[in-house]
């Protein structure tokens, strides 16, 4: 989603067509996707609760997701409108499954153990997906050294192997996870009327529950800093002067810094709270927002690569089992469905501040180098922002009330 296919989009599928065009159909591409699994999640949500099928759905969009996947391979050269549908059904699979994969983690873990679970999720995940990476992009610096005729043939076999990779760590999940049936069948059509009201109810519910509703808005805001710094940092990189095959080491970097820092947080939230080490996180993030306003050097922009690294995978994963205490058990799908709707729902305020601040800098006569350090110190507010709301999070009420609802 974020290293090859954007590439691939423009210089294959879209190859000769007018720059402004194909990032017109890219960002159509990723809005739509990410506009429909926001719409879906809650819902979806609340339907599996009702008939405890997190894990059967968790199944139907992994392979929904896999099989769009391998798709992408067969696709040809030139057939944009082909590869930006599967694109977007390929990235509704992904977040659908997520949706329940995260409600899973109050049935394999208890409230003890949450936050490591939850960071050792995240760290192993960040391992893979830099493993993986690491080989796709080895196969297209050198793709005779895969037998591969060109760097063209070495990304279409990366999106296969990503499907091959995502089937195949599926299967403990399928396998071992367990989850209880109820003890009655109940009709499908009746599960799916039963969630929808459920949706409308709960919907309901966190307008009144201002902890979760505090928590969720404070999350908004700086989980959108989070993915802004994520998303925009390679195009950063480069309107500063970096070059292109640093800005990937440093991705790489980040993702296998992540792997053992996500379990080191966890670790952190198990001994001094969850909500102090997400604080300890934003501050680190709202440090990263400003310093890199000021980076001048290669060696800089690595060390600024390394700390996001450290506190990428943290900030994720206490965010996730923060969340999971303050929510009834019983009902944990639809209230993660918000949460994965609200994240979703991110990364729109952080580029289009940057996107905004850029501008009002270079009409003011200031030079494009100038602007772009200026945007990056904006996500701050972000930070700031969502720390101050997060700060007046109530976990013990929280806790109280999500036991109350139960």
């Amino acid at each position: 989603m974020a290293g090859f296919f954007p590439v691939f989009f423009r210089q294959y599928w879209n190859a000769g067509a007018d720059a402004a065009t194909i990032t017109a159909r890219l960002g159509m591409a990723n809005s739509l996707a990410g506009i429909l699994v926001a719409l879906l999640a809650p819902v979806i949500g609340a339907i599996a609760d009702k008939g405890t099928y997190k894990k059967r759905f968790l199944i139907f969009f992994a392979v929904t997701g896999i099989a769009m996947s391998a798709s992408l391979y067969t696709i040809s050269q030139g057939r944009w409108l082909t590869a930006m549908i599967v694109y977007v059904i390929a990235v509704i699979g992904f977040s659908g499954g997520n949706v329940f994969y995260d409600a899973l983690l109050t049935l394999v873990t208890d409230e003890e153990r949450m936050d490591f679970v939850s960071a050792l999720g995240f760290s192993l995940g960040y391992l893979g997906g830099g493993i993986l990476f690491g080989v796709n992009v080895w196969m297209t610096i050198c793709p005779s050294c895969f037998g591969l005729s060109d760097a063209t043939e070495a990304v279409r076999l990366s999106f296969l192997m990503v499907a091959l990779w995502w089937a195949f760590f599926s299967l403990p999940l399928i396998i071992y996870v367990r989850e209880v049936r109820p003890q009655q069948h109940t009709p499908i059509k009746t599960i799916i009327l039963s969630g929808m009201r459920q949706f409308i109810d709960t919907f309901h519910e966190l307008r009144h529950l201002k902890v979760i509703f505090t928590f969720l808005i404070a999350y908004w805001l700086y989980i959108d800093g989070v993915d802004t710094v994520v998303r925009m940092a390679v195009d950063y990189g480069l309107s500063i002067g970096f070059n292109r095959n640093d800005l990937i080491a440093a991705l790489l970097l980040t993702q296998f810094v992540g792997f053992p820092s996500a379990i080191c947080f966890g670790l952190l939230g198990e001994r001094i709270g969850a909500k102090r080490a997400i604080l300890i996180a934003i501050c680190v993030y709202l440090f990263i927002s400003v310093w890199g306003a000021f980076i001048r050097h290669r060696y800089e922009f690595y060390l600024l690569a390394v700390i996001v690294g450290i506190v990428q995978g943290g900030i994720q994963a206490l965010s996730r089992s923060f969340y999971a205490r303050i929510i009834p058990e019983d009902k944990s799908a639809q209230y993660f469905g918000f949460y994965n709707m609200i994240g979703k729902f991110a990364t729109i305020i952080g580029p289009a501040l940057m996107g905004t601040v850029a501008l009002i800098v270079r009409s003011m006569g200031y030079s494009s180098d100038l602007a772009s350090r200026c945007s990056i110190i904006s996500i701050s507010l972000l930070f700031l922002a969502g720390g101050g709301l997060f700060l007046n999070v109530d976990e013990d009420k929280g806790k109280r009330d999500a036991q109350y609802l139960s």
